[in-house]
């Protein structure tokens, strides 16, 4: 392709740093795959980001994308040819009805502190916007980036564009599987081995259980293709609670070997916990925790971990720390009207 910025592939910034040799340009495609998570390596240690990412991670992402075409809606930033940072957009709608245009700017910590993140922020909001006039105007619009509280650039820079916090989570770690208590199920209820064929009365009931949480986005048919195509799917340490032919309660446990290989631990994650309105209080997501840690120690775990919202309606957080889960750290949802 040329290289002259007036082709198609470069796209100006009117407020970008005067840098030398700093230019942006749209996404190519798969040869991009090594730089952006380069990019995403070199921002772990200083944004103290325990995330394992690869090639094919980003590859199976591309292919079950929704509400995003990469081709239009990322943004690539480069210094003599290398990549040192990259912009996504896409839009999300959740139960209440709001629509939510997601974005982030993933930027090596070098350049950071140049004006280069604002620059990419302001051009993911134009980009938003546009998107957004196929959309109802009567409803709430809302800008929104996930951010973990370590990062701190990303935090100043939304902080300074006049983002603020909506609401928060925290990433919860049991330190170990010792000494779980045997609770019991309900008379009525069962937990059964999944199959395939129940895969979509399981996610039907997660989506009805996001109706009662905060700006949860249900899962897409789209969104669980991707997750069975990944390594942690494994329906074998699920545990799904039934009431006769209805799915009453989830829990979709999983292991990431490659996180757990690079971090030299053995932790299991309990996560998608989630039981029909008319059936909380009565014991059922305890004894599904309960049986989740015990399955995880036979499977050679020593510990565990899940992420709550810090408000969650259904008493989540203080469940989870009868459980004995102790908060790690904080991810807060930075929002900003985009009116």
């Amino acid at each position: 392709m040329s290289d002259d910025s007036s082709s198609k592939e470069w796209v100006k910034l009117e407020d970008a740093p005067p840098i030398p040799n700093l230019r942006f340009r749209h996404f190519r495609g798969e040869s991009d795959y090594p730089h952006m998570v380069a990019v995403t390596e070199g921002m772990r240690e200083v944004d103290q980001l325990e995330l394992t990412i690869s090639v094919d991670d980003v590859a199976r992402e591309f292919k079950h994308l929704e509400n995003c075409d990469p081709y239009r809606d990322f943004l690539l930033a480069e210094v003599n040819g290398k990549i040192i940072g990259y912009t996504r957009v896409w839009w999300s709608k959740d139960p209440s009805g709001i629509y939510l245009y997601n974005h982030s700017v993933d930027l090596l910590p070098e350049w950071r502190e140049k004006g280069i993140r604002n620059a990419m922020l302001r051009y993911n909001e134009q980009k938003l916007r546009e998107l957004a006039r196929e959309h109802p105007t009567g409803v709430p619009r809302l800008f929104q980036s996930v951010v973990m509280e370590s990062e701190r650039d990303w935090i100043a820079v939304l902080s300074g564009e006049g983002y603020k916090i909506f609401r928060c989570g925290f990433k919860m770690v049991r330190p170990n599987l010792e000494e779980v208590p045997d609770l019991p199920f309900p008379d009525e209820i069962e937990v059964r081995p999944v199959k395939p064929e129940h895969y979509r009365a399981i996610i039907r009931a997660w989506n009805d259980a996001c109706k009662d949480m905060r700006g949860q986005i249900p899962i897409s048919d789209e969104d669980f293709k991707g997750f069975q195509e990944s390594p942690i799917f494994e329906p074998s340490i699920w545990q799904i609670a039934w009431q006769k032919n209805e799915v009453v309660g989830t829990v979709l446990n999983f292991i990431d070997k490659q996180e757990n290989a690079q971090y030299e631990r053995k932790r299991g994650h309990v996560e998608l916990i989630s039981v029909k309105r008319l059936w909380r209080g009565k014991g059922i997501a305890k004894a599904m925790i309960a049986r989740s840690l015990k399955l995880l120690k036979d499977h050679g775990m020593t510990e565990a971990a899940l992420g709550v919202d810090a408000e969650n309606p259904s008493g989540a957080l203080h469940l989870y720390q009868k459980m004995g889960f102790q908060i790690e750290k904080r991810a807060a949802f930075y929002r900003k009207p985009m009116n």
